[in-house]
């Protein structure tokens, strides 16, 4: 699965940590989830999609291109 959660992330200046505390995940979460390592669950990707305001689609695709 693609996405642009580091886009959305530095756009809104959180650092990893700090996005990671708001989110009750860890850092290394949002590492692995911004180098499509990990795919986050449902509740998570929704919780990205209210903090940065946008539709889970405009984070993540599974369009391989």
């Amino acid at each position: 699965m693609k996405n642009h959660l580091r886009d959305f992330r530095e756009k809104h200046g959180y650092s990893q940590e700090q996005l990671g505390k708001l989110l009750e995940v860890s850092r290394q979460t949002i590492n692995s989830i911004e180098k499509e390592r990990y795919d986050p669950s449902l509740p998570l990707a929704f919780k990205l999609a209210r903090l940065f305001q946008v539709k889970i689609e405009d984070i993540f695709s599974d369009d391989p291109s």
